[in-house]
């Protein structure tokens, strides 16, 4: 029985080693093709007349949807924020999901709007509408009403009123760039290819500075967690959706900030009320609608259009979101695995599904094993040295490198954070957060696996600390 054991223990250990060379080798591939993919943005919106779209009659109009649920504090906000887009012509739809902290008479008061008779059209079957509100001198906002239903039964709602062509996704806690939707629409309006989806970048909000409605004071925040998390999303969007995005490979869109063509949408079938991630869920389903239906089409990440949104401010609440997003990603998978090994979805089914079933979903799982059999076989005497520092570089330190590289490419780039102490700050959180933050990640990630098997498959609602000297700044702007 001991010497089963030992044979056991070894074959995990070889397991993780082999998970790492090949995990690596990838984000490899991956970051070499995101800096190509960064450099050849940069240079094409640097010749490229996309602020001449602001004019142009080829500019789409554009529905922009703002599920809202209890967002009292930072409402009015993130609505002056998008109400101060440059954008030739959109409308503004925000649903309130039955909000229980005033944020309905909020916005009634704050842009005084009347309850106006409506009809609705229930393209996609949703919950209950309890009103509609509207004010004339604002002809392009527009309040909903409705029962408490979720944030995915919301975007179907808004989906149902929006009356342009495409719509664009914007969560209640959060600002938009004045740019930001020129910037991505462009990148539509240019393309050989539909496109019917496509995102743009997600940064963290918390601790920054609002001058005006759409301007922000970059500072970095004093909290060890929004750090690690800043570090987080910049690797995230910068060094792994770029690359797969190089590759016409893009599964996840952050519904944060995403913009869709409203009738591949619909057709699709719109936004499935069941999933805790609809917006991933969102994106797989109109891959399999687009392949299934032989239709040209593209999704798309734009890497410098910028959404900032706040983000968890304590480890409880980041559980619940990291648990959440793996839940999302275990249904999402299980729901689409005819697309898995499958040639008629191509290099979809054939290469991405795989990678993200054996490296994202089961990942955590191998990761997990890892921190705790590799140390230990090592104390006792089952590895060797060489064995036990080879498994160091490829889990912690190749980590640094990528991480640390993740911030040099933003700095080289894009410099959001414009300060020599902000790249200072960052690099040292990016070495830090491959001791703890990383680990405690991979292990709320295998509680996700847990939940799932359980049949456990509820939203966990996260509470956000929102900056009151933002709220503030945006009640003087009234």
């Amino acid at each position: 029985m001991k010497t089963l054991i030992i044979a056991l223990v070894v074959i995990i250990n070889y397991l993780v080693g082999f998970y790492y060379v090949i995990i690596n080798s990838i984000y490899s591939i991956l970051l070499f093709s995101s800096l190509i993919g960064v450099i050849k943005h940069l240079k094409r919106i640097k010749y490229s007349a996309f602020k001449e779209l602001l004019f142009s009659p080829e500019a789409p109009p554009v529905s922009i949807l703002v599920p809202a649920y209890n967002e009292s504090e930072v409402i009015l906000r993130t609505v002056n924020s998008v109400l101060a887009l440059r954008y030739p012509l959109y409308e503004v739809i925000i649903i309130n999901d039955g909000s229980t902290d005033g944020t309905l008479e909020k916005l009634i008061n704050y842009y005084h709007l009347r309850k106006i008779d409506y009809v609705y059209r229930p393209f996609i079957k949703t919950a209950p509408i309890r009103g509609l509100y509207y004010n004339p001198h604002l002809p392009h906002l527009v309040l909903v009403d409705k029962v408490k239903s979720g944030k995915a039964d919301s975007l179907n709602c808004g989906l149902n009123i929006s009356r342009f062509p495409y719509i664009c996704t914007v969560d209640a806690d959060s600002i938009l760039e004045s740019e930001a939707l020129l910037r991505l629409m462009a990148q539509v309006v240019e393309s050989v290819d539909p496109v019917i989806a496509c995102g743009g970048v997600v940064r963290v909000l918390n601790g920054l500075k609002l001058k005006n409605a759409s301007t922000l004071e970059i500072e970095l925040p004093r909290k060890p967690i929004v750090l690690f998390q800043i570090v987080e999303y910049l690797r995230a969007f910068l060094f792994g959706r770029v690359g797969w995005d190089m590759a016409n490979s893009i599964l996840i869109l952050s519904g944060t900030f995403s913009l869709f063509h409203r009738s591949a949408v619909l057709a699709a079938g719109g936004y499935n009320v069941r999933h805790v991630s609809e917006d991933m869920e969102l994106v797989l389903k109109l891959h399999c609608w687009a392949r299934e239906n032989k239709k040209r089409y593209r999704i798309k990440f734009i890497s410098d259009p910028v959404c900032w949104s706040e983000v968890p401010e304590t480890w409880t609440m980041l559980g619940r979101q990291r648990r959440r997003w793996h839940l999302g990603l275990i249904q999402n998978l299980f729901d689409h695995r005819k697309m898995l090994f499958n040639p008629k979805y191509g290099h979809l089914g054939l290469v991405v599904m795989p990678y993200y079933l054996f490296f994202e979903m089961l990942g955590p799982i191998v990761e997990l094993l890892g921190y705790i059999f590799v140390p230990l076989s090592f104390i006792f005497g089952l590895l060797s040295f060489k064995f036990f520092f080879l498994f160091l570089i490829l889990a912690i330190f190749y980590g640094i490198f990528l991480s640390t590289t993740s911030i040099f490419l933003e700095e080289i780039t894009y410099k959001r954070y414009p300060k020599w102490k902000h790249l200072f700050k960052l690099l040292i959180f990016g070495a830090l957060e491959n001791f703890g933050y990383r680990q405690i990640n991979a292990f709320w990630r295998c509680q996700a696996w847990l939940r799932f098997l359980m049949g456990e498959k509820r939203w966990e609602y996260v509470e956000k600390k929102n900056n009151q000297n933002n709220c503030q700044l945006v009640t003087k702007l009234a």
